[in-house]
């Protein structure tokens, strides 16, 4: 049944928690639905990286164990994310001469194109993760998506590369073989947050996803139907749960189970008393304190979000606004607090795109797996690419760095 059966599978390595989804590709229209779904609390990293590779390899192996005992599918291949402040978005452009007038462009010229565009202006010591071309110019013809097919003599390239530290991916990769599992492709959570919440419309009029993880905040840009930006700020909802166990003097499990049920982005009117129960102990709390340090945490991160945007020339100008993904975008009346600091449209994002029904999966804090385990049916061998570019996996022969995403960006689903 597994040989002729494929599978997708998507292991959203976060800080404080690590959440698998796999899901079984329909043959014939290519669309994956969840037959598995796992998580578990994580150790040994520090703001998205990893500084302890028992720890990771670990939870990897409890998370996969709980979606392998829901499936019934043994995994040993997954797509999987990959955080931190060192991933960066680099502009990058080049030129190649591509043969005599009549030669057609094929996937290895554009391979060749995307190497030259790189070399020399990434650091040896990083690793790069995607090109994702703005556009080409064939012959002085410029504003071209995909030359692929054309035909011409010089051609050019504008480029978007997001990159990694080199070290950080070698210990990623290292803590996933532990837990027996190879890491098809690396992809920053934010990204592949986007895959599971974004639409094509959005991407091509302007907008922005931030994925409020436990330890970092990612953020992604897309307009024009590109990947136009990616960074990662190194502060999270952890740092929320810490501030309340500090401020409330409390113990952080309770602080985190306040933060959960009783934490507002927007401060109440009146104070009122809360309680919440722990080993058997009722705990009480005013709302005017837990107010005060929650805004106070949130203004801190938001104002780096709004510092991300205006990076990537895009503060208060996407049309289709912001949408809020990861653990921390459930905290009550976020998306209102964020419209406000952002001066944009804020909605929270649900994954998509997948058929099935599980517990819980539809909430943002999966987001961020179950687009992993859209982009891994993307390179899964045998699966038809439908109503897209059909290169991708071609491309990925051609160059390892690249082509993972490109053509995923044309194929969003709804």
């Amino acid at each position: 049944m597994q040989e002729q059966s494929r599978y997708a599978v998507g292991i959203d390595i976060g800080t404080t928690t690590i959440r698998a989804v796999v899901g079984h590709i329909d043959p014939a229209t290519g669309t994956p639905t969840v037959v598995g779904v796992g998580k578990a609390q994580n150790t040994g990293m520090r703001k998205g990286t990893v500084v302890n590779l028992a720890g990771p390899a670990h939870a990897i192996d409890e998370a996969l164990g709980e979606a392998e005992r829901m499936s019934g599918y043994e995994v040993n291949a997954a797509t999987v994310s990959i955080n931190g402040s060192h991933i960066v978005s680099t502009k990058a452009d080049g030129m190649i001469a591509v043969g005599m007038a009549d030669h057609e462009i094929v996937d290895e010229d554009l391979a060749r194109i995307e190497e030259v565009a790189t070399v020399g202006k990434i650091p040896a010591n990083r690793e790069i993760l995607e090109v994702v071309p703005f556009s080409y110019t064939l012959d002085g013809q410029g504003g071209i998506k995909d030359p692929l097919g054309m035909t011409g003599t010089r051609l050019e390239i504008t480029a978007n590369v997001v990159s990694a530290m080199a070290p950080y991916v070698a210990s990623l990769q290292k803590t996933t073989e532990m837990a027996t599992v190879s890491p098809s492709a690396l992809i920053p959570a934010v990204m592949a947050s986007a895959k599971a919440v974004v639409q094509e419309s959005q991407i091509e009029s302007g907008v922005a996803v931030v994925d409020l993880g436990g330890a970092t905040t990612g953020v992604a840009v897309f307009e024009e139907g590109d990947l136009q930006y990616v960074g990662v700020v190194p502060i999270g909802g952890a740092a929320i749960t810490n501030d309340l166990a500090i401020g409330l003097k409390t113990d952080p499990e309770i602080a985190e189970k306040v933060k959960i049920a009783h934490a507002s982005a927007v401060a109440r009117k009146e104070a009122e008393g809360i309680s919440v129960k722990h080993d058997g102990e009722i705990y009480s709390f005013s709302t005017s304190d837990i107010d005060e340090i929650v805004e106070a945490r949130l203004e801190e991160i938001f104002e780096a979000v709004q510092h991300e945007l205006k990076k990537a020339g895009r503060a208060g100008q996407l049309p289709s606004g912001v949408i809020l993904t990861g653990g921390s975008a459930n905290i009550k009346h976020i998306a209102n607090y964020a419209k406000d600091q952002l001066g944009l449209a804020v909605r929270i994002g649900k994954p998509g795109g997948f058929g099935g029904v599980a517990d819980g999966l539809d909430t943002p804090e999966f987001a961020a797996a179950v687009g992993l385990m859209l982009i891994d049916v993307e390179s899964a061998p045998g699966v038809a690419n439908h109503g897209g570019k059909a290169r991708s996996s071609a491309k990925k022969t051609a160059s390892q760095a690249s082509g993972i995403l490109r053509g995923i960006l044309g194929r969003f689903k709804a």
